[in-house]
């Protein structure tokens, strides 16, 4: 290894280490609810979505709750990728002209659950088979949703050793919306 090499590992290194104080301090208060520097540009986009979905956001679920709407809302987005991979031979946004027999069913089963599950395991060649929609409004949209889906779980599993008594994890549409708002999107 040359010193360079060397080098550039020590920074990337400092660089991770500078940024571990700040950044989870950053976390925590977004997930603890409490005003972040985001807050006046990013609050009223929080609050929309909330009033959209029919979410109180001062509302906290059991975990029997919790895990019902993480299992809900990951099986809808399964079933969205899926279909709009198998049907994306009708849908706008295809000039390839990609037909629906181009992914076949095992393939986009494979797709969604890798997505779904934020390990983005690809077995096929994106430009020459999946069209514009798909890619963005399925894997794109899926990329951010599953890393908000494993940020929100990572909250209620801190929660539940933090709240030995509690009877409560937090709202996982509100982490959900949180992790999605003001963690990745700033990123």
């Amino acid at each position: 290894m040359t010193a360079a090499g060397i080098l550039q590992i020590a920074l990337f290194f400092g660089v991770i280490l500078a940024c571990t104080k700040p950044l989870g301090a950053y976390i925590a208060r977004v997930f603890e609810g409490n005003r972040t520097f985001l807050h006046p540009v990013l609050r009223w986009l929080e609050v929309l979505t909330y009033k959209a979905a029919g979410v109180r956001e001062d509302v906290e679920q059991r975990w029997t709750q919790y895990t019902a709407s993480l299992l809900a809302f990951s099986i809808f987005g399964f079933v969205i990728l899926y279909v709009l991979q198998r049907v994306q031979a009708y849908l706008p946004l295809n000039p390839q002209n990609f037909g629906t027999p181009v992914v076949p069913p095992d393939g986009a089963f494979n797709t969604a659950v890798s997505f779904l599950t934020n390990t983005n395991w690809q077995g096929y060649s994106g430009e020459s088979t999946l069209s514009y929609l798909v890619q963005m409004a399925g894997l794109t949209v899926q990329n951010f949703v599953s890393a908000a889906t494993g940020l929100a779980v990572a909250m209620a599993v801190v929660r539940g050793f933090a709240r030995k008594e509690a009877k409560t994890l937090g709202n996982f549409w509100v982490d959900l919306t949180r992790g999605t708002l003001y963690v990745l999107l700033p990123i």
